[in-house]
């Protein structure tokens, strides 16, 4: 924490002073105080009064007055704050392999859930798109703020919707890219501070080269979050045969290493919505400096309130 008037700080010497005013006050009452000698008359004079919640109001006016002080000093920290234009593209395989019944109901189907999840925790001033891949790549929903728009999307992806067998991770890429550039008018010569997610169950088997569109991405300045989704027994049927479809996640950690972004493995819905919390407390945003003085003068005044309520609750009177 900084201050952007830090010699305004010397006020709490006067706070300060008068807690210790206030301690002198309070012993030299209980010092000078009358005594008798008949309890019974004192205690007929002078009923018992409350004993540490008199001292209550006056510990939480002084406390109001160091936090005004604070915040009259004019705090500043770092603080998170959404990017402008921040775009996030989400690419999700919808290859045959994502039929997989290795996740609970299968695969395709939790990446579909916590997709909606993760794209209903990000700030609304986001732009999201969604791309669906398989042998090939499409762009099922722009990036846009329409939220409705991307969860009929993720409602749409289905396995075969690309038309197009395989599982093309370039082409994800190089797609989403596209579709970041396609924002507005200005995108193409001003992209916008963006990310990637590429969500698949397997190796690239057509399209581009990973690693050339990854070199893309460099190029962009575009960090691409991959997640290996599945487990190594995962199997589809095809009529009444098994066919082994294990997770492979090699090529989706060489993208994300070489495009600065996070590799995550998942193996359950669980597991996969943790990683979307994960990766969406880190896309789209920046760190400035921000004056929270506000945050010291509320607490001031909640405490204000406190002790003007205590005072009128036990004394019948304000502080």
């Amino acid at each position: 924490m900084s201050w952007q008037s830090p010699a305004r700080l010397w006020l709490l010497l006067a706070v300060a002073a008068l807690v210790a005013g206030y301690l002198v006050l309070q012993r030299r009452q209980s010092r000078y105080a009358v005594r008798f000698t008949n309890l019974r008359l004192l205690d007929r004079v002078a009923p018992r009064r409350p004993a540490w919640r008199r001292h209550v109001p006056a510990g939480l006016f002084l406390g109001m007055l160091a936090l005004l002080v604070v915040g009259f000093a004019r705090p500043e920290a770092e603080v998170r704050v959404p990017r402008e234009r921040a775009t996030v593209m989400v690419a999700v395989d919808v290859s045959t392999s994502m039929l997989a019944g290795d996740v609970d109901p299968d695969r395709l189907t939790a990446a579909k859930e916590a997709g909606r999840k993760f794209v209903d925790g990000l700030p609304d001033e986001f732009n999201v798109g969604l791309v669906a891949f398989a042998g090939s790549a499409a762009v099922l929903v722009p990036p846009s703020t329409d939220r409705e728009a991307l969860h009929e999307g993720i409602e749409r992806l289905a396995e075969g919707i690309t038309g197009v067998q395989g599982t093309a991770i370039g082409e994800a890429i190089s797609t989403s890219l596209g579709a970041v550039k396609s924002l507005d008018a200005t995108a193409a010569k001003d992209p916008p501070p963006a990310r990637i997610i590429i969500l698949s169950d397997g190796a690239n088997t057509a399209g581009m080269d990973p690693m050339e569109a990854a070199d893309q991405a460099v190029a962009a300045k575009v960090p691409v979050h991959t997640i290996s989704f599945g487990t190594p027994g995962g199997s589809v049927d095809r009529g009444g045969r098994a066919i082994q479809v294990p997770v492979d996640g090699q090529t989706l950690k060489a993208v994300a290493e070489e495009t600065g972004g996070g590799f995550h493995e998942a193996s359950t819905s669980r597991e996969l919505k943790d990683v979307y919390e994960d990766i969406g407390t880190s896309v789209g945003y920046r760190t400035q400096q921000q004056d929270i003085s506000a945050r010291f003068i509320g607490f001031g005044l909640v405490l204000a309130m406190g002790a003007a309520a205590g005072s009128l609750r036990w004394f019948s009177r304000l502080p």
